[in-house]
């Protein structure tokens, strides 16, 4: 009986300081492909759509982090990011465990007022990633209770971003030649309903024809109806300004929204001979001359909000196919995706903070007024000011942090698969 107990002594304590086995890197690509679909499904703006994706990447990386020696802390980092709790000394850790708990308790709270599938999704895949981890009972409940308090400190970092602070602003878009004004009309930006009979319905009323069994899983998504006092998750609108005030929010990792500068944007003007007209003459002709593969590559790269994960998606969704394609680790994964998805969110920060200072009136508004008064664009005209282009900004971003991270080089992109 002293032998056995001496063995099992043994055994438990071999177990105990035996490391978690290794993080599989398809656990990061799967979150970021979960993520694309919990974005699309909520119909985020993309600015929202940035935010979102930045704050559940930094959660997941910094619970790995916090156990895996040659992952560096963002602590320090991050602006405002001061501390985050470190575990146990001399106590094991899972590295998988703490990383996918303090993702999900992250995304328990931004996702608080979504869609019930949407917090049952990232439910069923945390269950899932954490019931494959062979590792003794010890060390799973002290890997969970480190990632929850992992978690609850970025959701206490997030909110003090100046996000909740933009909820209430009201915002009147300034009056006069050459701004901008929301003047495309909301049935080219989305459809507006769905059934076995139609496809449209009026704006203020978009489910009053919704048969069941009739409707495909995209216009399900486009027409859910959403209570529009959301504080984490709205909607996109697109007949409202979007996100007005984005420039004043915190950014990751830019000391200011306007630390990159940008040129001035050509001075309004009505004479055929300045350089805006001579602009929006090229925007005619390349829509007249458009090829079926321009036109393909066009709308591949829409990423219309409400029908997709917006352009951070995207990007973010070419970032967890790099994890396969490339071979990444399962740290160089995490870091792939925080370094994407901050770059991303910064980016929009950014961009906006331009938008929304230059108020510069969109291609349709000018067109329609001085040259084609029947000219609409291939790609539908998004509720907000013409520049810089938000999708070239944080494309810019992304690719330049991917190709940084991994090199040159093609890649197959299944995105829209």
């Amino acid at each position: 009986m002293r032998l056995l107990a001496t063995v099992l002594l043994a055994a438990a304590t071999l177990a105990a300081c035996t490391p978690a086995p290794a993080t599989d890197p398809r656990v990061v690509s799967e979150w970021m492909h979960t993520l694309y679909g919990v974005v699309r499904a909520e119909r985020l703006t993309p600015p929202v759509a940035s935010r979102f994706l930045g704050y559940a990447s930094v959660a997941f990386y910094e619970g790995m982090a916090s156990v895996t020696p040659d992952l560096p802390t963002l602590v320090g980092v991050l602006n405002g990011l001061d501390a985050l709790p470190d575990p146990e000394p001399g106590e094991p850790n899972d590295p998988t465990l703490v990383a996918v708990e303090a993702e999900r308790t992250l995304l328990d709270s931004l996702l608080a007022e979504g869609l019930p599938t949407s917090r049952a999704t990232i439910a069923g895949l945390v269950d899932s990633l954490q019931a494959s981890r062979d590792v003794p009972a010890a060390v799973r409940e002290r890997s969970l209770a480190l990632g929850r308090r992992i978690g609850n400190a970025v959701v206490a970092w997030s909110r003090t971003d100046g996000f909740a602070e933009t909820r209430t602003r009201p915002y009147v878009p300034p009056a006069g030649p050459g701004l901008w004004v929301n003047d495309a009309p909301g049935s080219i930006y989305a459809t507006q309903n769905a059934s076995g009979v139609t496809q449209r319905v009026q704006l203020d009323n978009p489910a009053n024809a919704l048969r069941a069994g009739g409707a495909s899983d995209r216009d399900l998504i486009l027409n859910r109806p959403k209570r529009g006092d959301l504080a984490e998750l709205p909607a996109v609108d697109p007949a409202g300004a979007t996100e007005p005030y984005w420039g004043t929010l915190r950014p990751f990792m830019l000391t200011a929204w306007n630390e990159c500068p940008i040129p001035e944007p050509p001075p309004y003007s009505t004479d055929p001979q300045s350089a805006l007209y001579h602009e929006a003459m090229e925007v005619v002709e390349a829509k007249r001359r458009l090829t079926p593969e321009q036109r393909t590559i066009a709308l591949y790269w829409a990423d219309n909000p409400g029908e997709t994960a917006t352009p951070a998606g995207h990007w973010v969704a070419i970032a967890s196919q790099m994890v396969s394609q490339r071979k990444l680790s399962a740290p160089d994964a995490a870091r792939l995706f925080v370094l994407s998805a901050v770059a991303q969110a910064d980016a929009f920060i950014a961009a906006w903070g331009y938008k929304y200072q230059y108020n510069l009136l969109r291609p349709r508004t000018y067109i329609r007024e001085l040259i084609d008064p029947t000219w609409e664009p291939l790609v539908p005209t998004p509720p907000f000011p013409e520049y810089p282009s938000g999708h070239s900004t944080q494309s810019g971003a992304a690719s330049t942090v991917i190709r940084s991270f991994l090199g040159d080089g093609p890649f197959d992109d299944s995105t829209s698969l």
